[in-house]
């Protein structure tokens, strides 16, 4: 009995699986412990009107829910800010990234110097300094207005006080910070055969027929993954408006994140600040589900159209 015993504990512990789950044991943990355990708590906290001060917690079903869309005018200015700062910056970065990549893609020797200074900005655009940096840029007497009135245009405006360009400023921070998308575009831009712009030039194609025809349709599934992530990075912005704005002046920077974060940790409401963190999670949901559905229009994938192309000829041949 104690040989068999000792058989099944040695197979226990020589057992490949037993070994893959002790490596991934750590990753294990913390899913289990920082990722999957406050979600559910906030769910839970969501029905109720928990305060971090007060020790009493008393289930209220759906009153946050209804508050955020009924009673809360500031929720809905948020939202509204918020949607307008995605709308406007995530189309600009995709752009501008694409435009960059498409630059670095040539062969020269000064290539690997210019993609280091372009991937600069992202990798210290999310920084507390890099945001004091940006409101002393914009400020009354900052470096912005002083190059202005070096080629002759008098401006003394406060770009961060005005509400006119308050929150644009924030636009143009998040559009500068496109490093990564472009990284990501560029590696995409590196696998299209060359064979087919060759063709396309035999042909008596320009550079803006190959653009369209080849570049943006070969990038596709490289334009919907960089979409769905910067349309998630944009409705969860945060540190550009709570260091450079504070969400003001009056209220036209508070973006959605900062709300939540008032409400949760300046007011202590957690649950009401639960409540719109799974909003937040239904709305960027929603998006991601309708690019994801769009995509079938117009993202191209070579192994598709083969499989399409194979059942083609397959009704074919039975016709």
């Amino acid at each position: 009995m104690l040989h068999k015993k000792n058989k099944k504990l040695s197979r226990l512990i020589y057992n490949p699986n037993v070994e893959g789950y002790i490596f991934i044991l750590p990753w294990l943990i913390g899913f289990f412990c920082f990722t999957l355990l406050p979600f559910i708590i906030s769910f839970v906290l969501s029905f109720t009107d928990y305060n971090i001060l007060e020790k009493e917690t008393n289930f209220i079903g759906l009153a946050n829910y209804i508050k955020l869309f009924t009673e809360d005018r500031l929720y809905l200015k948020s939202l509204a800010v918020t949607f307008k700062f995605a709308l406007i910056s995530v189309p600009l970065r995709l752009i501008f990234a694409l435009a960059v990549a498409m630059i670095l893609n040539r062969k020269t020797k000064a290539i690997p110097a210019y993609r280091v200074m372009y991937y600069l900005p992202s990798i210290i655009g999310g920084s507390v300094a890099v945001s004091v940096m940006w409101r002393n840029l914009f400020s009354k007497a900052g470096v912005f207005n002083s190059l202005l009135q070096l080629i002759g245009i008098p401006c003394e405006i406060n770009w961060l006080s005005n509400t006119n360009t308050a929150l644009y400023t924030l636009i143009l921070l998040y559009v500068w910070q496109f490093g990564s998308a472009m990284l990501i575009f560029l590696s995409g831009l590196k696998q299209i055969p060359v064979t087919y712009y060759e063709a396309a030039t035999v042909d008596g194609a320009g550079p803006v027929k190959q653009f369209f025809s080849i570049t943006l349709p070969m990038l596709s599934p490289i334009i919907l993954f960089n979409l769905v992530m910067q349309i998630i990075n944009g409705f969860m912005v945060f540190t550009q408006a709570q260091i450079i704005t504070n969400g003001g002046p009056v209220n036209e920077t508070l973006v959605y994140v900062l709300y939540m974060y008032q409400k949760s940790f300046k007011y202590y409401d957690m649950g009401y600040g639960s409540a719109m963190a799974w909003i937040l999670l239904v709305i960027i949901g929603f998006f991601t589900a309708l690019v994801f559905k769009s995509s079938s229009q117009w993202a191209f994938y070579e192994s598709e159209t083969g499989a399409s192309k194979q059942k083609k000829t397959r009704k074919e041949r039975k016709k």
